[in-house]
């Protein structure tokens, strides 16, 4: 068993055809561009399997380092279309491209945009 190594932790805000990435340990930050678009006229993700592919390889771009690749816990907050909160169904979206991307963990946050250490806690538990 490896000890001391904890799963990376990524903080993924959600645009309109746009991931974008941070790694809260290195604090690096990447914004990656869906083409073909994965937002329809009436959801953020519409197109579940363009989504998934751009947010798995912006997962395996953002977690690199190290010799094992180990998972990474992820927190997703969907910044446009949020009017009135997130149905079940755009909650389990989220939730489903993220660990279909690779995630270990996924927490969804609606609110305002986190500071890193914001972030981490909410993945934590908090």
């Amino acid at each position: 068993m490896l000890t001391g190594l904890l799963a990376k932790p990524l903080y993924v805000r959600v645009r309109k055809n746009q991931f974008r990435v941070r790694n809260l340990e290195s604090t690096a930050e990447t914004t990656f561009d869906a083409q073909p678009p994965f937002t329809t006229s009436r959801q953020l993700i519409g197109q579940f399997l363009v989504a998934e592919n751009l947010l798995k390889r912006a997962v395996k771009e953002m977690s690199k380092g190290g010799i094992f690749a180990i998972s990474p816990r992820v927190l997703i907050q969907p910044l446009e279309m949020v009017e009135g909160g997130l149905s079940e169904i755009e909650e389990r979206v989220l939730k489903e491209v993220t660990m279909g991307a690779g995630a270990s963990k996924v927490v969804v946050w609606v609110g305002r945009e986190l500071s890193d250490a914001e972030a981490k806690e909410k993945l934590n538990g908090g």
